[in-house]
């Protein structure tokens, strides 16, 4: 596979306006490559930056994806590659960094940068729109799907956990028999995906009403930069967020924000398409 790559470089900035930067070098004669996160923005204050070990994950992702072969993951996978990730970059945070986003949100950042670098996908949705509620009694935790990006022979694909996710959700029914809330909607956000040649795939939009007062978190990425299209195409929409007063009024979600809801309050997630390949 590696002897079918070509050379590329791709920047991706997340909404705090920190940055993932890589260069890869192919040897196609030798079969290796190395990918270079030097230009990366140093570690954030804030809970976004990644051990090495998850952009050691997120380059074995990509580059197992591309072999068009039946392969078991294994160890040998990384040794044509080379990873090259600057001590004290958000991808390479010094102690006492804080990391928990890394997992779940930066994780996505790099996949997206790497095949934005091979130029063979747009952008994913690129977040996992980690969103918490609960109490001194209950806690729940999902992980909302979104569109996956397009290609040179495909259409992104809606509605689907991307890349680094791989979490179901819980069924409405059993959510609503052992928390004090209602799922209200969660359809397919038609029109979020990025026009094109080949169109990304859309969101979602996920309502939840609560019966109960409780606090609410949203840790995620994709509201202020979009993910991107490529040779062409479109990106995909923007995420989103809202809160539905019980009295009417709406009050806006950040990108990472905490809310405190009261009975007859919802919650409004719409998640970003993916973004479009090829002029329309």
């Amino acid at each position: 596979m590696l002897a079918t790559l070509s050379d590329g470089a791709f920047a991706y900035e997340l909404d705090d306006g920190s940055v993932v930067k890589v260069a890869i070098t192919v040897d196609q004669k030798a079969r290796t490559a190395r990918l270079d996160f030097a230009g990366t923005s140093d570690q954030v204050p804030t809970n976004f930056n990644a051990p090495a070990s998850i952009c050691r994950a997120a380059a074995l992702y990509v580059f197992r994806t591309l072999v068009d072969d039946e392969i078991p993951m294994n160890d040998g996978c990384l040794r044509p590659v080379q990873l090259v990730i600057p001590e004290g970059s958000m991808l390479r945070p010094c102690y006492p960094a804080a990391v928990v986003a890394g997992n779940v949100e930066t994780s996505q950042v790099v996949v997206d940068a790497l095949y934005g670098a091979l130029g063979v996908m747009a952008g994913a949705q690129g977040t996992m729109n980690n969103f918490t509620f609960g109490d001194q009694r209950r806690q729940y935790y999902e992980t909302i799907c979104g569109g996956s990006g397009a290609g040179p022979t495909f259409d992104g694909t809606d509605a689907v956990q991307t890349h680094m996710t791989n979490s179901r959700l819980t069924d409405p029914e059993v959510l609503e028999t052992r928390y004090p809330v209602l799922v209200e909607a969660f359809s397919i956000r038609r029109g979020s995906g990025g026009a094109g040649k080949h169109h990304g795939g859309d969101g979602v939009v996920r309502k939840i009403a609560f019966r109960e007062p409780m606090t609410a978190t949203l840790l995620s990425n994709r509201r202020r930069v979009p993910p991107f299209g490529l040779a062409g195409g479109a990106p995909g929409a923007l995420g989103r967020a809202r809160v539905e007063r019980a009295g009417g009024t709406v009050q806006a979600m950040a990108a990472t924000d905490l809310v405190e809801v009261a009975a007859g309050d919802a919650i409004i997630i719409e998640t970003p398409g993916g973004g479009g390949w090829g002029a329309a």
